[in-house]
Order: C-alpha cells, then sequence, then structure tokens
C-alpha cells in the first residue's frame, strides 16, 4: 500500500524557519517523483516544490524561489522541504505527494497520484 505520512507543520513568527518531512512507503522511491503542495482556506490547492527521483532536478513555484528547498534522501525514503523567511501568506496545509517518474516533473495537481494526509503551516505576523 502506497503510503505518505507528511510532518514538521506548526505555528512559526514571520522571518522563521520549519521544515518539513515526507516519509514515503508501499512503493519503490526510484519510480516516483515526490512533489510539495499547499491549500490556504478558500483556495485551491498548488504547487510549491518537487524532485526528481533519478536526477535530484527541482522545481519551485515562483512565490517560494529563494526562500524554499526541497530534498531527499533515498536511503531513507524521504523527502524535505526547509521553508525560510516565511510570511503570513505561507500559511496553509501542506501536502506531499508522488508521481510516476514517466509522466515528468510538474506542478500540476492532477498529474498526482497519491497524497499525504497534510501538515498545518502557521505563520503569525
Amino acid at each position: 500500500e502506497v503510503q505518505l505520512q507528511a510532518s514538521g507543520g506548526g505555528l512559526v513568527q514571520a522571518g522563521g524557519s520549519l521544515r518539513l518531512s515526507c516519509a514515503a512507503s508501499g512503493f519503490s522511491f526510484d519510480d516516483y517523483d515526490i512533489g510539495w503542495f499547499r491549500q490556504a482556506p478558500g483556495k485551491e490547492r498548488e504547487g510549491v516544490s518537487c524532485i526528481s527521483s533519478s536526477d535530484g532536478t527541482t522545481l519551485y513555484a515562483d512565490s517560494v524561489k529563494g526562500r524554499f528547498t526541497i530534498s531527499s534522501d533515498n536511503a531513507k525514503n524521504t523527502v524535505y522541504l526547509q521553508m525560510s523567511s516565511l510570511k503570513p501568506e505561507d500559511t496553509a496545509v501542506y501536502y506531499c505527494a508522488a508521481v510516476d517518474v514517466d509522466y515528468g516533473l510538474g506542478l500540476e495537481v492532477e498529474e498526482y497520484d497519491y497524497w499525504g494526509q497534510g501538515t498545518q503551516v502557521t505563520v503569525s505576523s
């Protein structure tokens, strides 16, 4: 059974940092790329960042470039999202998701096959 477990969310002041983790199980990590998404209240889910399992290529949404860093520990089947210089507008439920590597790396929600349960990130001003 494919499972993705997101963790690491919390409450932080603006300018602060958090590191999210996405632990994957039930599938071969090499067969899937992993993405991070977020959904704020009243808004649609949007792509934040993703990483290729084959060559480590990364993509970022413009809104987080230079502030967020995605990384992968294939030995632990875990992907991390280091978030720095957080802003109140980063407040959302953050989800990790997996997409077959054959699909190609991207940040479109509909591309992803498997989703974790989400972790809340709240940035206070």
